[in-house]
């Protein structure tokens, strides 16, 4: 019994430093003179056309800060399936690497979404310069964000992927056999990072929002979706949360309406 503790206790160390790592990677990162290439907004800055292994260059260093970014915020959200999954192949020699599978399946998953997310947030900007309406509704950018993540937070998506996250021991005993040890590990954490994704994708967004190089955002997005992934009371605040978020692309919609031409000007110049 104690020789299960003290693994388990060794797990959680190693992951909670692991993920320290990631967070002090990008405070060093965020404080340097490339801290720029944390925020999605130099992606537009890209001349594929011109200069093609540049841009290729700096589209691959943003690829890394998100995978450090998703690793910061999403890994912690995680702990319990790992931790389920650790015990239950704690007889096999390869039972770390079959972990590191795990997690790679699992930030693989987002490091799609964050491609694809890139990918969309480009071709607004890109829309945005060629389409009049959207230059005069400049708020779809600030408070669209919002109205989507608070809209998501009631559907039935949200809680059918939010269930199947808050359930890893049952997620687990689904997902793993033993047998094709290396590939079944690796779309299982594909198959949880799925869910994840499910359930979370909208309040990611909002990154795109607020800008995906700020840590203090990262650091409170991080935890409320630890808080509804894994606090027993966690699903509780998930509708309270939707609320406060439709009020607050509500309150963004007023308030650029409100704004004078020449201010909103001074916005999108921002």
């Amino acid at each position: 019994m104690s020789a299960r503790i003290d693994r388990s206790s060794v797990l959680l160390t190693t992951l909670v430093a692991l993920v320290a790592l990631a967070w002090l990677a990008l405070w060093v990162w965020h404080a340097s003179p490339y801290g720029r290439y944390l925020n999605h907004a130099e992606l537009a800055h890209f001349d594929l056309a011109r200069e093609p292994g540049e841009a290729a260059s700096q589209a691959a260093v943003y690829v890394a800060g998100w995978v450090l970014m998703t690793a910061a915020m999403m890994l912690p959200t995680t702990f319990p399936l790992l931790e389920i999954f650790h015990r239950m192949t704690r007889q096999r020699e390869d039972r770390l690497q079959l972990l590191a599978l795990v997690i790679a399946g699992y930030l693989g998953v987002w490091l799609l979404f964050g491609i694809a997310a890139h990918a969309f947030d480009l071709a607004l900007h890109e829309a945005f310069e060629r389409s009049g309406w959207l230059q005069a509704n400049a708020w779809v950018f600030g408070a669209g964000p919002l109205l989507v993540a608070g809209g998501f937070q009631f559907t039935q998506l949200k809680y059918r992927c939010l269930d199947k996250c808050r359930a890893p021991l049952s997620f687990v005993v689904q997902h793993w056999r033993g047998a094709g040890a290396r590939a079944q590990a690796l779309r299982l954490g594909a198959h949880h990072g799925a869910f994840c994704v499910g359930c979370c994708w909208a309040l990611m967004l909002l990154m795109f929002a607020v800008g995906t190089g700020n840590l203090g955002w990262m650091l409170a997005l991080g935890a409320l979706m630890a808080i509804e992934k894994n606090a027993p009371w966690g699903r509780r605040i998930s509708a309270p949360l939707g609320v406060a978020l439709l009020l607050w692309g509500a309150a963004v919609m007023v308030n650029v309406a409100a704004a004078s031409p020449a201010e909103t000007l001074v916005c999108r110049a921002r």
